[in-house]
């Protein structure tokens, strides 16, 4: 048990895991409506969250509190572009992807200049920047008409490989780099030291400035193409079709073990925090519960897990208070 422990404290994924054994294991008993076939419902419609929340979770490690609210309005405007650029044809992907791109890329950059160079904070840089790209999707609105998904796009959305929802086999694909990113390339290391702390990494000579704008890139590239295959799924896009997944994309990088604070997180962990939330949600609509008590659910788990996670932080603070007033008084 002395060994499990530590294990456990480095591998945070692994709570994620046992609470989603735990909720089928319950929905299995109470109900028979739970099989194979509805599993993978469930990490098809998780697929799409975890697209969104691995953006998320980049940002999250950054530290400082970042936290990318634009997330929703870049799914939105996206679903919107595709489909207009696109127009049903596959000849057309290519150029509607590239304009998919275009907006994460502008949108990640916009994010950084307004959190790097005018010193905004994160969550009211990236607040004003959703603000903004809501009024273009309304204008995007007015000009979708008509517009239908492609075979292709919607085959990767909605398509099955051997009864494997293919859109989950994209999220593992996403899950799997950005693993190797988090730990084995060079930019993984270098984010995580700028989340620890920023002025220690800067004096180590990491370029902190252009770790955390990469970091609001790959957030917003990865919202956009998100917009597009689920726009693709559904077979449309409406205006608040990115909505839930602003609180779910936050929510899912916490109960998968990164740390709310920066400097630390898990790319497999972050990917069962997406089941495990869409299991949760998917208990309480067997339950009849409301969307507006989901709602409220959904944020009280997540409050206590960050409650959770701040007590050690706290309980430092309060160890290194005693010191600074020693030192202070030795002064």
């Amino acid at each position: 048990m002395q060994n499990l422990s530590p294990w456990m404290a480095r591998n945070r994924w692994i709570w994620s895991l046992i609470g989603i054994l735990i909720i089928w294991g319950v929905l299995s008993l109470i109900t028979e409506r739970l099989s194979l076939h509805s599993l993978s419902g469930v990490v098809a419609s998780a697929s799409f969250l975890v697209l969104a929340a691995l953006g998320q979770m980049f940002v999250v490690t950054t530290g400082r509190g970042n936290i990318d609210l634009s997330i929703a309005s870049v799914i939105a405007l996206s679903a919107f572009v595709s489909l207009i650029v696109i127009d049903g044809s596959d000849e057309r992907i290519v150029l509607g992807l590239l304009a998919v791109l275009g907006i994460g890329l502008a949108v990640g950059a916009m994010n950084a200049v307004l959190v790097l160079l005018f010193r905004i904070p994160a969550m009211i840089a990236t607040l004003a920047t959703g603000y903004v790209l809501a009024t273009t999707t309304l204008i995007a609105n007015r000009s979708i008409a008509g517009a239908v998904a492609s075979p292709t796009l919607a085959y990767l959305a909605g398509g099955r490989v051997w009864g494997i929802p293919v859109i989950f086999l994209i999220a593992l694909v996403a899950v799997t780099l950005s693993s190797l990113v988090l730990g084995k390339l060079a930019y993984g290391r270098m984010l995580s030291a700028t989340g620890q702390n920023a002025r220690a990494a800067r004096l180590s000579g990491i370029k902190t400035g252009r770790v955390t704008a990469t970091a609001f890139l790959i957030s917003s590239v990865l919202a956009a193409l998100d917009g597009a295959l689920l726009s693709a799924y559904v077979g449309g896009a409406f205006l608040e079709m990115g909505a839930p997944y602003l609180l779910q994309s936050v929510g899912a990088v916490v109960l998968g073990g990164s740390l709310i604070f920066g400097g630390s997180s898990t790319a497999l962990g972050t990917l069962f925090g997406c089941i495990l939330l869409v299991l949760i949600v998917t208990t309480m609509q067997i339950a009849g519960l409301p969307p507006g008590t989901q709602d409220i659910v959904q944020g009280v788990a997540i409050i206590g897990v960050l409650a959770l996670a701040g007590r050690p932080v706290l309980k430092r603070a309060a160890r290194l208070k005693p010191m600074s007033e020693q030192t202070a008084g030795a002064q």
